[in-house]
């Protein structure tokens, strides 16, 4: 498993699947985005596999996106990146099986918007959950639809705006998040309540998830699309300029 960016474990019916870039904080690269669209995939088509946990190993469930590597990339290469990585966010929604998010330490940026993406997240209390985007200066290029439809327009407009980040008490209470539980918990919370899904009828579970996918997904390509030229754009001048130059992205 060493060296892997995923961590494979089954536990009884549950497949617990880690986010293992402990020395990038967890961020998202292309190869770990690679790795975790396969791991999902094997999961769905796994018939002893009935749910699923997505978690980080410490100290944090994701960074977001890995800058090092966008650092090397012309803004359309960003933009492609990105849409890759929204790919396999969106694909989470259609899969049959439920995923648990298993949230500590910090969600950020893009492990954010992956952490919501999930059918259930479980935060920690002491997470710090932040957007940090539009501060830097852009539009968080994808999934902006799963944040509408855990709070709305209205609030999600006000969370992408937001400076300043969030405790899992404050996710929790705005519908970010699903659960609590005490720091270092996460994981076991969300163990359980994969579990219980698991000892329903899988169909059941399946049709449950089918049924709903229209509804928390709707238009997702279509606005992911939107919100990646609205980051071309903002990445081309002004404020966003500033942060880009610091790590060399060529406009």
């Amino acid at each position: 498993m060493e060296g892997r960016a995923v961590i494979i474990v089954n536990i009884g019916n549950v497949r617990q699947l880690s986010l293992n870039r402990p020395e990038r904080r967890n961020a998202l690269d292309g190869g770990s985005i690679a790795e975790l669209e396969q791991a999902l995939q094997q999961a769905d088509r796994d018939p002893q596999v009935r749910a699923v946990v997505l978690l980080g190993a410490p100290p944090a469930f994701c960074s977001g996106s890995d800058l090092k590597e966008l650092a090397t990339m012309s803004i359309q290469q960003m933009c492609d990146s990105e849409s890759d990585t929204a790919r396999v966010a969106r694909s989470i929604a259609a899969m049959s099986k439920p995923v648990i998010a298993a949230v500590e330490g910090f969600a950020l940026g893009g492990g954010f918007v992956l952490a919501i993406s999930c059918d259930i997240v479980v935060s920690a209390t002491d997470v710090r959950w932040h957007l940090p985007e539009v501060p830097n200066g852009w539009l968080p290029p994808w999934g902006l639809q799963a944040l509408l439809a855990r709070v709305g327009p209205v609030r999600a407009r006000l969370l992408t705006w937001a400076a300043d980040p969030m405790t899992g008490v404050e996710a929790h209470r705005l519908g970010v998040a699903d659960y609590l539980s005490e720091p270092g918990a996460a994981d076991q919370t969300a163990l359980a309540l994969a579990n219980r899904l698991a000892a329903l009828p899988a169909d059941a579970v399946a049709s449950t998830k089918r049924f709903f996918e229209p509804f928390v997904s709707l238009d997702g390509e279509r606005l992911d699309n939107l919100a990646s030229r609205h980051f071309a754009s903002n990445c081309e001048g002004g404020a966003a300029q500033t942060i880009l130059s610091k790590f060399k992205v060529k406009a």
